[in-house]
């Protein structure tokens, strides 16, 4: 099998690669190395890619050929995007719109003319939600985003939608729920957390630290995204990825002072325009239609993090 992953030098696309990789796939990968964060840290991720089977194409999905890229290709998994509420607000919407509106309905586009496309596999958000009136939340809340960057996910997801329902492209959404691991963008929580702790450094937490999220562990996802590209679904389905353990920051940062052994040095900032108090997701119909289960707790998965940036655990 060929697969298309977008985004292939990120966090998660890179994950993919490997495994699929080492699975015996042949991938292509494509990714532009934007400066969201530095662009080294992505070239360090593609350094852990295996070379066999693998092809890099350094393009932006709104300029790129695509019905090149798309040429023999049986699943795309469309990882690309630009992330972060705290940067989404004001002037800088406008690359949340190109990066993840406008590049996903190209991809789409591109996706219609592919005469051996099988799947194509959206990574959506949690961030779409808002902030739910119900938890567990099911696929079947309205979502309600609270930030511009939840907006432009939604957006990109009901395209998806559109095109799966008008042209038949056979497209399945994925609804992240704050993944997490080893390679975890550095600007995520458990990144930051880590690397200060081990530096001797304060910790700085937005807000309260009361805030609760459903962390998954980032070989799940990937598991989750090989089970929603091989398994029989209606084109246009959504599914949650929730790792079925919602904890708070606060929590969080117990069990990193028990994995590094001492007390941390936590400051407490304001909080962050558009940051949910609290995400968590059912997985019952992910794991009903596709089999698919959670199984990396927060302190096990927290662990691996520790080690990856040099910490013993």
């Amino acid at each position: 099998m060929t697969v298309l992953i977008t985004g292939v030098a990120g966090f998660v696309g890179s994950a993919l690669a490997r495994r699929l990789l080492a699975a015996g796939e042949s991938v292509v990968g494509v990714d532009s190395l934007t400066d969201y964060y530095d662009p080294g840290l992505k070239k360090e991720n593609l350094a852990t890619i295996p070379g066999e089977g693998f092809t890099f194409v350094g393009q932006d999905l709104n300029t790129a050929d695509l019905d090149a890229l798309l040429a023999g290709v049986q699943v795309v998994f469309h990882e690309a995007g630009q992330p972060g509420v705290r940067k989404s607000w004001g002037e800088d919407f406008a690359t949340y719109v190109d990066a993840n509106v406008l590049a996903t309905q190209r991809l789409l586009e591109a996706a219609r003319r592919a005469p051996d496309l099988r799947r194509l596999v959206y990574a959506s958000s949690s961030s779409v939600y808002g902030n739910a009136q119900v938890y567990p939340t099911s696929e079947d809340d309205v979502p309600s985003p609270h930030s511009p960057y939840g907006v432009t996910k939604l957006a990109a997801e009901h395209l998806c939608t559109l095109y799966a329902r008008n042209f038949d492209v056979p497209t399945v959404s994925l609804r992240y729920f704050t993944v997490y691991g080893p390679g975890q963008r550095p600007d995520m929580a458990f990144n930051r957390f880590i690397r200060a702790a081990l530096a001797g450094r304060p910790i700085e937490v937005y807000g309260s630290g009361e805030q609760i999220r459903d962390f998954t562990f980032v070989d799940d996802v990937v598991t989750a995204n090989l089970l929603a590209a091989t398994n029989p679904v209606p084109p246009g389905a959504v599914f949650n990825v929730s790792g079925g353990t919602s904890i708070s920051v606060n929590e969080v940062l117990d069990v990193l002072s028990g994995i590094a052994g001492r007390r941390l040095d936590v400051r407490r900032t304001e909080a962050v325009a558009g940051d949910v108090v609290r995400t968590g997701g059912s997985a019952d119909r992910i794991r009903r239609q596709l089999g698919w289960e959670p199984t990396v707790d927060v302190e096990s998965g927290l662990r691996a993090q520790w080690r990856s940036l040099g910490g013993d655990a």
